[in-house]
């Protein structure tokens, strides 16, 4: 399996090439030359699999350069009790007729993020302890993607991470997670704007080709292929847990803002997942909710973008919807650029309405969408607690209320869970009156001494504070394990 830029960057890479690139050279994102399909009989062999048993199957169709032997000790090592919680690693929970939600987030983050982080962790380190290597992680984050890398990478030897989020618009519980780190390989930087001020800082370094390679410059948000196949997995232990009784398929309900998670779904489905419907769901920063109805794809202004209760998808930038789109084009590099590297930059839109291509888009892909507002995840919240005696985060409670928009009780619908309600603490006061359960070990987070940097929302500044981390270093490549 090689890997191409929705771009059209001549270079072909192997699994591990883009693992540690993030990018691709053009600043396209990578994809796999061919989608691997899985048949009936396939999918039924791995029923009784476990949930690390069944990420090396799916991952084995995916990376060529790792022994077989050593990726599944990898994927042994990453999909433990010990790290999520309980033996089964993404249960799915029915909540009524038609409707499941699927757990995800039990690892150490409180967040589905931890699903895919752990093991690029390892990943990272199996591949850098290879090469005698050192990468520095730059990531951006709205919410959870930073603390699920951070601990992810803590320790890890070869690995530094600089992660940058947006000044105050992380929750309490959010920020404490991430600034209390203290591990010498974590910096964490606020920016002085918002996520999407922090993702361009993200692309405008990695594209600086002669900084990239001088600092060693790597990613992991959903930019990195390794980590949105890793989201894969998940996908297949829903419908697998479900369609004893869905012979037909499922469909999956996905609170999206960057277009990652719910891409994950995209892949699983051209892989031959029987999924039905991918039903997209955000909230008032409804760039992908105006696209997927409309065909216009309208980035939103600093001043646009909307502070709400599901702050972590408040973006109005969705930097994996290039690899949807590449793919609904018939996978024309030409076009892609054209779209997201020309008329994004020149009038912040692109705009495929009258495009026969997104005309069938729906039937072929099978995606919807819908968005939702506090109120709807105030009601969300209150109601899945009062009929379940469940709490769900205002996240999930996004997908909850669009999934019921496109349900069909003859397809159950899985909403994946995004994270704990504790990380939201003051909406699921505002909608039960009380604050939600926190785990033992998330005692006391927000009064610990924190570590953070605050930079303007400035590529310079940003490349000027990493050189200066790395000066006292024997060279701008330190040595291995530094």
């Amino acid at each position: 399996m090689q890997y191409v830029s929705t771009r059209g960057h001549s270079g072909r890479k192997q699994f591990c090439e883009a693992l540690l690139e993030g990018l691709a050279p053009d600043g396209g994102l990578y994809v796999p030359e061919t989608y691997p399909r899985v048949d009936h009989a396939t999918l039924d062999a791995w029923r009784t699999l476990s949930y690390a048993n069944l990420a090396f199957e799916i991952l084995s169709l995916y990376v060529g350069d790792i022994p077989s032997a050593d990726l599944k000790a990898i994927c042994a090592k990453t999909y433990t009790p010990e790290i999520f919680g309980k033996p089964d690693i993404a249960p799915l929970r029915k909540l009524e007729r038609g409707l499941y939600l699927q757990e995800l987030s039990n690892g150490p983050t409180l967040a589905f993020k931890d699903m895919a982080m752990q093991l690029l962790g390892n990943l990272l380190e199996y591949e850098l302890t290879r090469r005698q290597e050192n990468l520095n992680i730059l990531g951006a984050t709205s919410g959870d993607t930073g603390s699920a890398a951070e601990y992810a990478m803590r320790g890890k030897k070869g690995v530094r991470v600089f992660m940058l989020s947006p000044r105050g618009r992380m929750s309490a519980f959010q920020q404490a997670q991430m600034f209390s780190l203290q591990d010498h390989n974590i910096h964490n930087i606020a920016i002085d704007g918002v996520f999407d001020d922090c993702q361009d800082i993200v692309k405008r370094v990695s594209g600086d080709l002669e900084f990239k390679r001088q600092y060693n410059i790597g990613a992991v948000n959903s930019i990195n292929w390794a980590r949105l196949v890793a989201q894969v997995v998940y996908y297949f232990s829903g419908y697998l847990q479900a369609s004893e009784t869905a012979p037909e398929g499922v469909s999956v309900a996905v609170p999206s803002g960057n277009f990652g998670n719910i891409c994950a779904g995209h892949v699983a489905r051209m892989m031959g997942l029987p999924i039905s419907r991918l039903v997209l769901a955000t909230n008032e920063n409804d760039v992908l909710d105006e696209f997927f109805r409309t065909g216009v794809y309208r980035v939103r202004s600093r001043a646009d973008t909307r502070e709400t209760s599901s702050p972590s998808m408040d973006i109005s930038k969705a930097s994996n919807l290039e690899r949807f789109v590449f793919d609904l084009l018939g996978r024309d590099a030409s076009r892609t650029k054209a779209l997201f590297d020309d008329q994004l930059s020149e009038r912040g839109l692109f705009d495929l309405s009258g495009d026969p291509d997104f005309a069938k888009a729906a039937a072929r892909f099978g995606l919807r969408s819908g968005k939702s507002t506090h109120a709807d995840r105030l009601a969300a919240i209150r109601d899945i607690w009062e009929r379940y005696n469940t709490t769900i985060d205002p996240h999930t409670a996004d997908g909850v209320t669009v999934a019921r928009m496109h349900m069909s009780l003859e397809v159950p619908m899985i909403v994946l869970e995004t994270a704990q309600p504790i990380k939201f603490a003051a909406t699921i006061k505002e909608a039960l009156g009380r604050e939600p359960d926190r785990p033992r070990r998330c005692e006391g987070i927000e009064e610990l001494p924190r570590r953070v940097k605050v930079l303007p929302a400035d590529a310079q500044a940003v490349k000027n504070y990493i050189a200066e981390i790395m000066q006292g270093t024997t060279s701008r490549k330190p040595a291995f394990g530094s």
